[in-house]
């Protein structure tokens, strides 16, 4: 019977909602079933926003129903922007009509920006100034950077050039708030030792668009402790450390005590769980980040420290970490508390070896050197996350493939943010920005802040004064966009067009077009070391902009390249801002690209219809 009452409801329901003036049997049909009857069908997710408006403004009962704080109106929201819900408390008071319209409001807006990126800034990087638009929106911030993550959600092989922007501003967005994060856990007092949130901090920093909380990364590190906790108890069902409760510090003093803890660690993470130092990839952020340290279970002697660090310490043993030359150790008291030690009454624990435990002289053949007894000291968490920024700094000076350099500029921002006078990162910083061309304003700034703190430094900050005031001029004088036609005679020599997958004769590579000279446009010293003269047309002839599946963009000349006769995407990160689309066999170029070659994507269809619809009636 409730059933049945409930599918005829449900056939009154679209009417009430099309209709301004429902039928009184119609309406009386409906509002006559039990409350809960009508809020399940009014929550059953065949109504719009716009269905629930109309039909709570029927009548009294239906707008009672109705009402903005309700169930209605929070199944609305739910059901349309479902990963928000985690921000609201169940004991909350919410208005959620309200919060329905700010959302809808903040979507709008994000979509707009977004559509405007392409037009601003599609000849240059997006400057850091470029996101000043996105600062000063109204609104929750998560309800904009939702709408982003909607975009970039947004299915197939379409906006591509409004994922592309979308991502950008996602990017900038969250890193600037880790980064204002980890600047007040900086401002912490020196005792203040959770190296796990710094940790975690820069992994959030490095990859803004990851889903990554210090809450998460700390439950998966208390399973761990549960798992060792559970082969402490094998060990010694009295142990003092199984009565420890979450998130309490109390250490136990015991050597003997605490030696059982670290054998229970060490079986639990390298024998059980199969943890262990990456010595074949060695040189990969993804060992820097704890995130990732958890998930592939491998990492560095730093990351692997923290790791053995924090289940320690959640179970009484209080290790240290040492900033060991070349590799990071934990040390281990072994002398009596309150009596004078010195480095030889500490056992070193070496987390990336299996967590080996090791004596002066052993910690000394590891690196293969002598070292004086300072170094055997413990550090600070500021110490400890400069060590890991460090490295992630090196890392990205041996960069090779991605041409935007985002690991090393990521890794400038956060060293610069614990020490923002560090001169030759400040110089290094202002070269990068004036390579990559992106906001000279600010390279100008950074070289002012570097002759304030060194004016030592006045050679190599007056060369790039020079030469980044000459940019900014040389943009203040570029007058429209050159149009090329292929129509045009000297163009009458390029054969290939923006948007085609193509192959590299020599090189194997696949690649796709999306600029082109009729000639090469590179300087004599370019065209020398890429021996372009030993081509049989040298650089009198047309020569291409391709972005290659392997992140990078190169200037290939016409007779290098042929058709890829199987077109598959290509995996590089700025296809979003130069094509809308990817149809399968092409990529469609966006409108600013298409106002540069206007008369490219005619050529593309006929040249997509004479090579790949043979091809297919040839298989046929």
């Amino acid at each position: 019977m409730a059933a049945a009452a409930v599918d005829s409801a449900m056939e009154v329901v679209p009417a009430l909602a099309e209709e301004a003036a429902p039928e009184a049997a119609g309406l009386s049909c409906l509002v006559n079933l039990p409350g809960e009857v009508l809020e399940y069908i009014l929550c059953s997710g065949s109504l719009t926003a716009a269905d629930i408006g109309r039909v709570s403004s029927t009548c009294r009962r239906l707008r009672e129903l109705c009402q903005s704080s309700g169930k209605v109106w929070k199944e609305q929201f739910r059901v349309r922007w479902p990963s928000l819900m985690k921000h609201y408390s169940p004991t909350d008071y919410v208005n959620w009509l309200e919060e329905y319209k700010v959302r809808q409001k903040a979507g709008l807006e994000a979509r707009k920006i977004v559509a405007s990126f392409s037009k601003r800034f599609f000849s240059e990087h997006v400057p850091c100034n470029g996101f000043s638009d996105i600062e000063n929106l109204e609104g929750p911030e998560i309800f904009f950077e939702d709408e982003l993550v909607c975009i970039l959600n947004m299915e197939g092989r379409k906006a591509l050039t409004w994922k592309y922007y979308a991502k950008k501003i996602l990017y900038y967005l969250r890193q600037q708030k880790i980064l204002n994060n980890l600047k007040a856990f900086l401002q912490q007092p020196d005792d203040y030792e959770s190296y796990l949130e710094g940790a975690v901090y820069i992994d959030q920093y490095c990859n803004p668009l990851s889903d990554i909380s210090l809450k998460d990364i700390q439950a998966q590190i208390d399973s761990i402790v549960e798992l060792v906790c559970k082969t402490l108890r094998g060990i010694n069902s009295r142990h003092p450390s199984l009565a420890f409760k979450a998130g309490e510090s109390s250490m136990i003093m015991e050597i003997e005590l605490q030696s059982q803890v670290l054998d229970a660690i060490n079986y639990v993470l390298y024998d059980q769980l199969k943890f262990k130092g990456n010595r074949m990839d060695y040189y990969n952020a993804l060992n820097l980040y704890m995130h990732q340290v958890l998930i592939r279970r491998t990492g560095i002697p730093i990351s692997m420290s923290l790791l053995y660090l924090t289940i320690a310490r959640q179970l009484g043993v209080p290790l240290e970490p040492v900033n060991f030359p070349s590799h990071f150790l934990l040390r281990w008291c072994q002398g009596a508390e309150g009596a004078s030690l010195d480095i030889f009454d500490y056992i070193y624990i070496d987390a990336f070896g299996k967590g080996k435990q090791l004596t002066v002289k052993e910690c000394e053949y590891l690196i293969g050197q002598h070292v004086t007894a300072a170094l055997y000291g413990v550090v600070n968490v500021k110490k400890v996350l400069q060590r890991m920024v460090g490295n992630l700094l090196s890392l990205g000076k041996r960069e090779g493939i991605d041409q935007s350099y985002q690991l090393l500029r990521d890794s400038l921002d956060l060293y610069l943010a614990m020490y923002p006078d560090q001169v030759q990162l400040l110089l290094l910083q202002a070269r990068l920005y004036f390579h990559l061309g992106i906001w000279p304003e600010k390279v100008l700034d950074i070289l002012q802040h570097i002759q304030t703190l060194d004016p030592g430094q006045h050679g190599a900050v007056g060369y790039l004064v020079q030469h980044t005031l000459e940019h900014i001029e040389r943009k203040k004088e570029e007058v429209g966009v050159e149009v090329k036609l292929r129509s045009h005679e000297k163009h009458r020599d390029v054969c290939y067009s923006i948007g085609l997958i193509m192959k590299h004769k020599r090189y194997g590579y696949n690649c796709v077009i999306y600029g082109w000279d009729p000639t090469c446009m590179m300087g004599h010293e370019w065209i020398r070391n890429m021996n372009v003269h030993s081509l049989p047309h040298g650089h009198h002839q047309p020569f291409y902009n391709v972005l290659v599946e392997d992140g990078s963009c190169r200037y290939a000349a016409q007779e290098n390249l042929e058709y890829n006769v199987e077109p598959q995407e290509i995996s590089h990160p700025d296809v979003g801002r130069y094509f809308s689309e990817f149809t399968g066999t092409h990529y469609i170029p966006n409108a600013e690209l298409e106002i540069r070659y206007p008369e490219d994507l005619e050529s593309v269809y006929e040249t997509v219809q004479n090579i790949y619809s043979a091809k297919k009636e040839d298989v046929e």
